[in-house]
């Protein structure tokens, strides 16, 4: 495992960290997309389904595991827990449009057909274009909390970190998956304007915005 692979797992886990806690500690769900938050758990249900079928490493379980815990978590503090808390008024994305074409694509472009194969690409896809409610609710109430940026910050640090490790691995392992790297890099490409206001703006203590 290579640094950038590593670093990239741990700004991950960091962003997962930092949102349950932001629930957790303000008894409240404001400002989080609940839809983004089903999502990645479609995400991390569909790629970890390997964890019924084969053992990598005690590291790769898991983290597969917290992945996949913490995920339902979210998703259960925001629809249930806290429920009362949540903005459904602004978290309105038809994320239908996102997960019919991410569905077709996984089943017309994946290294083989089969049904775990189809899943693990749907999860790719579907990952490179969870974010997009989140953003949405922010652009629609016109800005975000702090602690929110922080986790949307280490999550598009997540898969930036995860592209060069892609990139990497090309390089000096000869290892090379398309299907990974185009995703990787839609997904940094959305958090690019993200990364300009948080750096312009919330680093400098000034709150973050999304025009409308």
């Amino acid at each position: 495992m290579n640094i950038f692979r590593l670093t990239g797992d741990l700004s991950h886990l960091a962003a997962i960290i930092i949102l349950l806690l932001k629930i957790w500690k303000t008894r409240s769900c404001a400002g989080i997309s609940g839809k983004s938050q089903v999502l990645f758990a479609f995400v991390f249900t569909t790629r970890y389904l390997d964890l019924l079928t084969s053992f990598i490493s005690l590291y790769n379980t898991t983290m597969k595991v917290i992945y996949i815990g913490c995920a339902y978590a979210t998703v259960y503090l925001i629809y249930a827990k806290f429920k009362a808390t949540y903005d459904g008024n602004h978290d309105t994305f038809r994320v239908e449009f996102l997960v019919v074409p991410v569905g077709g694509l996984a089943f017309l472009v994946n290294h083989d057909f089969s049904p775990l194969e189809i899943l693990w690409t749907f999860s790719i896809y579907l990952e490179s274009v969870a974010i997009l409610p989140q953003l949405f609710m922010i652009s629609k109430t016109g800005e975000a909390e702090t602690i929110t940026t922080h986790y949307l910050f280490f999550l598009g640090l997540y898969r930036a970190l995860y592209l060069i490790n892609w990139i990497w691995r090309f390089y000096f392992e000869g290892f090379f998956d398309m299907i990974a790297i185009v995703a990787g890099a839609v997904q940094t490409i959305l958090y690019c304007d993200f990364f300009y206001l948080y750096v312009t703006k919330v680093l400098k203590g000034k709150k973050l915005s999304l025009p409308a």
